[in-house]
């Protein structure tokens, strides 16, 4: 069986060519969403989904102002909000199913 050696080449990371002194902007003109993502996020930078999808365990009514947040399209500001909102709007589905069930089978 052959063996095979794998030799590493150093790349820069440096992007101005391994001089520390000068310093490029990271914002490329041409987009300037790029780097719009690089502030962490709110709340403990969980976000607010994820940071009202675990407050809703305690007080459920999160759940549902993140489920408004998320019909409101509030994602669109930060889409890395997105997969929170979702989990809190399905929470607030499972958590009125579970209500009615058990209003239902309370008053019969």
């Amino acid at each position: 069986m052959p063996v095979v050696f794998f030799t590493l080449q150093s790349h820069s990371t440096n992007a101005v060519g391994n001089r520390p002194d000068e310093y490029i902007l990271i914002n490329d003109a041409e987009e300037p969403r790029l780097g719009m993502f690089d502030k962490p996020l709110p709340c403990f930078g969980c976000g607010i989904g994820w940071f009202s999808f675990l407050l809703g365990f305690v007080f459920p009514l999160m759940w549902y102002f993140a489920t408004i947040l998320y019909f409101g399209r509030y994602y669109h500001k930060d889409p890395r909000e997105r997969s929170g909102l979702a989990a809190c709007a399905i929470a607030a589905t499972i958590c009125t199913v579970a209500a009615v069930i058990a209003l239902v089978v309370t008053l019969l």
